[in-house]
């Protein structure tokens, strides 16, 4: 059987095995399918070493932990991802002002 092209917009989400990182990716991801169902092609968990964590949105970094100084906070990846795949999707609460 032939694999299917990837579908666009692409999410990976590359996390460190040696950290013990999975279980952050794998809810990461599980959030940002339930928020992007629609609009998200795929979310894909890419094993890594290094300490590394980072967001991609086809191949684009959205989020780097050594970059960005610490783990996303799941507010403000989701309004980043929003601005480039659903500009219009309101993200209620994600969406409010503190």
């Amino acid at each position: 059987m032939t694999p299917s092209p990837s579908r666009s917009p692409r999410i990976a989400i590359h996390y460190c095995t040696g950290c013990r990182w999975l279980l952050r990716a794998a809810w990461l991801a599980q959030e940002l399918l339930t928020t992007f169902e629609k609009e998200a092609g795929e979310v894909a968990l890419i094993p890594g070493s290094g300490g590394v964590f980072r967001v991609e949105l086809d191949g684009e970094l959205i989020w780097d932990r050594k970059r960005d100084d610490g783990f996303p906070e799941l507010k403000l990846l989701k309004q980043r991802l929003r601005d480039r795949i659903a500009p219009d999707k309101p993200l209620g609460h994600s969406d409010r002002q503190p």
